[in-house]
């Protein structure tokens, strides 16, 4: 039985957004409907961020409906400030005179962790996934507790590098256990769908997909949830921005021009809506011939450094390009797991390290001795 977007509208003309009792349809705060091929209904509600409280329990409602209609295999519905070509600003308006502050970032902290940190790059093929998956086992291996989020949803890598196959177990209604790997809970829609399924999703399925992976899995305590980001600073990204409390953002980059342009948009997006820049990284920075031992910057070198410099935001560190990094997250056996006193292990935890400096103010903990077994 096919849904349409009618059966959708007409089942939230029964959800009402006021005590006057305006239906959600009729009160200018839905988003387009998306209904895909598998009756799978997406949606977003658009709000002030002082009402997020308040419509949180018509989301609920919303959704419940939904999700009770006969041939609905899944709804993701979520709360947003993003304002659609066909909805009304929300009502905040700056004061005479003075400048509109930076969109704030609305919905409550997840239970339980600490920071949520995105890693980000302004695009694709700068190796920001595979940074963000040894970052990750480099603040772990510093004694913390730590989650990684895969929210590239176009292009999940995180259960290559990570070796993780297999489906998320549920442990309660809409709530779902995240996978294990090398010590680190982990959560990708890698997980939730087959392989090589092409995600042809519009916007509001995007942001209600990060939003039930973000909010609807059980992380438990954590120091820190690394976030990989999708490139780019469309959606995605200021799904991840405005509607999470991000302690703030990392931003990865190879030294070309290229790359570069891209990343100052990062960096300009994120203080846009008022997240704080905790870092610069440059990935691929040198490489050193395995065969003669000479040194070649393929891609160039200390751009990221000197593009850190003149943003006035700090930088973390070099990522060399090498061939072990790349042959150890392709075998999805990251080099932090496997070979944690190597060289480039040792890279990762010294960026690691300045990041949660620059996160907390201090120190991570000391890690307990590691026991490893092959």
């Amino acid at each position: 039985m096919a849904i349409t977007r009618d059966d959708v509208l007409k089942v939230l003309s029964t959800v009402t957004v006021d005590a006057a009792g305006t239906t959600l349809p009729a009160s200018g705060r839905l988003s387009q409907v998306v209904v895909d091929p598998t009756n799978r209904v997406m949606f977003s509600i658009l709000i002030d961020p002082s009402e997020a409280e308040r419509f949180e329990p018509i989301r609920r409602r919303a959704e419940g409906a939904i999700l009770a209609t006969p041939g609905v295999s899944g709804v993701f519905a979520s709360l947003t400030s993003e304002r659609g070509p066909n909805q009304p600003a929300p009502p905040q308006a700056p004061a005479p005179g003075r400048p509109a502050a930076p969109p704030p970032r609305t919905g409550p902290a997840l239970p339980g962790v600490r920071h949520i940190v995105a890693v980000a790059s302004g695009k694709g093929g700068v190796g920001k996934s595979t940074t963000a998956c040894n970052l990750a086992l480099a603040l772990s291996a510093q004694g913390l507790k730590v989650g990684l989020l895969d929210a590239d949803i176009y292009g999940p890598s995180v259960p290559k590098l990570f070796g993780l196959s297999g489906k998320p177990r549920v442990i309660a209604e809409r709530l779902l256990a995240p996978m294990e790997g090398f010590g680190i809970k982990v959560m990708s829609i890698g997980f939730l769908i087959e392989a090589e399924t092409a995600m042809i999703w519009r916007g509001p399925m995007v942001q209600s997909a990060i939003t039930q992976m973000l909010r609807e899995v059980a992380w438990g305590e954590l120091d820190i949830l690394v976030v990989d980001m999708p490139p780019g600073t469309g959606d995605a990204q200021l799904t991840m921005a405005q509607a999470t409390p991000l302690s703030g953002a990392v931003i990865v980059s190879t030294p070309q021009d290229l790359a570069l342009i891209d990343a100052r948009r990062g960096v300009t997006m994120f203080r846009k809506v008022a997240v704080p820049i905790l870092g610069v990284i440059e990935n691929m920075a040198t490489f050193v011939c395995p065969h003669c031992g000479t040194a070649s910057h393929i891609f160039g070198h200390g751009g990221a450094r000197a593009e850190a410099e003149r943003l006035e935001v700090p930088f973390l560190g070099e990522v060399p390009l090498n061939m072990t990094i790349r042959e150890t997250s392709d075998a999805g056996r990251p080099v932090v797991a496997v070979d944690p006193d190597g060289p480039h292990a040792r890279v990762y935890r010294e960026i690691a390290a300045k990041l949660w400096a620059n996160l907390t103010g201090g120190p991570a903990p000391r890690a307990a001795p590691r026991i490893v077994i092959e």
